[in-house]
């Protein structure tokens, strides 16, 4: 990625692996920069979308035509720097407008490097991609840009999200505690394949003290931590190379330790339990999407941000090397799995976000789910 800062008519052109091109302006730091493109839906949260590592080497589509109204502040990342690989926009805010506000969208992006695009038609782009599936992508920008071909040749150059090993880049290096907040109830030991910093916080909020450990953790180093009950959160990457995280889980689902699933932590689950997974065409991103628990019947409208799935039957229960297993939440939109939980064992799993922000939080109860099997186990 090459760097330098701009001006607000400076020339950018976005290039699709297919060949597809849209030319707009420049929004962010001026340079070029390769990931996946993808979209997302929701409205809000932008703030919280470019700091969750799970989009880590995506180049994010925001399907809203209007992004940067807030500003950006402080307060709300997900984790301490913009993990998305470039950033692509309609109708970017002239000047934010909140009393939160600090600093714009733009004056971040080129802060800390992000390549974007704007003044593109976004809506023609998402069909494009609903149509023909994620792929590989650059973002261009500067007064000598390259000829579409010679930018065609290094789009196909990069690497692709499939096989790709991505959660160990995006994990914090050294075990960290986040207490509970009020009386102390539960001991949790966290396993960062990417996780957002207010998941931590949703399970304090609960009297839990959470001790956040590298993805390259050990059983030994969880169990050290004399935990209530084991978290496996969300990250980047392909789930089928995360054999580590696998094994570690089944570690933990041998002991029985309560353990609870979001995201990529699904994916591990799927496959601690002999599921497979597979690549979605476009996925889900967004914070939007309708899913029914099948345990309540209850439908929620939930956070998304993932591009694989587990494969695993919908129409009944899985007999597994840790007792039975069944689908407990499903997308009403495309029928993928989006949770998974064991009848025998203290474990489930959500492919989406109950900590969602910014987002519903429809989903919320599935911390309370959590509590409810540590107490559970205690007793």
């Amino acid at each position: 990625m090459t760097i330098s800062t701009r001006g607000d008519q400076t020339p950018a052109v976005l290039v699709l692996e297919d060949g597809r091109a849209f030319r707009g302006r420049a929004y962010g730091a001026v340079g070029e920069t390769f990931g996946e493109a993808v979209f997302s839906t929701g409205m809000t949260g932008y703030q919280e979308t470019l700091t969750d590592p799970s989009y880590h080497r995506q180049v994010v589509v925001m399907t809203a035509p209007h992004v940067g109204n807030t500003g950006v502040n402080d307060e709300d990342p997900e984790s301490g720097r913009i993990w998305v690989s470039g950033y692509v926009v309609r109708d970017p805010a002239r000047k934010p407008s909140n009393w939160r506000s600090q600093r714009s969208l733009d004056e971040e992006l080129v802060a800390q490097g992000v390549v974007g695009i704007s003044g593109v038609d976004t809506r023609a782009l998402t069909r494009h991609l609903r149509e023909r599936g994620a792929m590989r992508v650059g973002i261009f920008s500067g007064n000598a840009i390259p000829d579409e071909g010679t930018l065609l040749a290094r789009v196909r150059q990069a690497p692709e999200m499939t096989g790709a090993d991505l959660s160990a880049e995006v994990a914090t290096k050294e075990t960290y505690v986040v207490p509970a907040i009020g009386t102390k109830k539960f001991t949790v030991a966290a396993i960062d394949l990417g996780i957002k910093g207010m998941t931590p916080h949703r399970m304090a909020e609960r009297g839990i003290e959470v001790h956040v450990l590298p993805a390259t953790a050990t059983l030994e180093e969880v169990y050290a931590v004399n935990p209530d009950g084991v978290f496996f959160s969300n990250g980047p990457g392909d789930p089928s190379t995360a054999d580590h995280p696998v094994a570690l889980m089944r570690g933990v689902l041998e002991r029985s330790t309560p353990l609870f699933g979001i995201c990529f932590g699904n994916q591990i689950l799927g496959r601690a339990l002999g599921f497979g997974t597979y690549k979605l065409k476009y996925g889900h991103r967004g914070i939007n999407q309708p899913v029914q628990d099948r345990t309540t019947g209850k439908v929620e409208v939930t956070a998304h941000n993932h591009g694989f799935a587990v494969d695993a039957p919908l129409d009944k229960v899985s007999d597994t090397g840790f007792g039975r297993a069944e689908v407990s939440h499903v997308c009403l939109n495309d029928q993928v799995v989006e949770g998974l939980q064991l009848l025998d064992r203290p474990a489930f799993s959500v492919q989406y976000h109950p900590e969602a922000a910014a987002g519903p939080h429809d989903a919320a109860y599935l911390f309370d789910r959590f509590v409810s099997l540590m107490e559970g186990q205690r007793a």
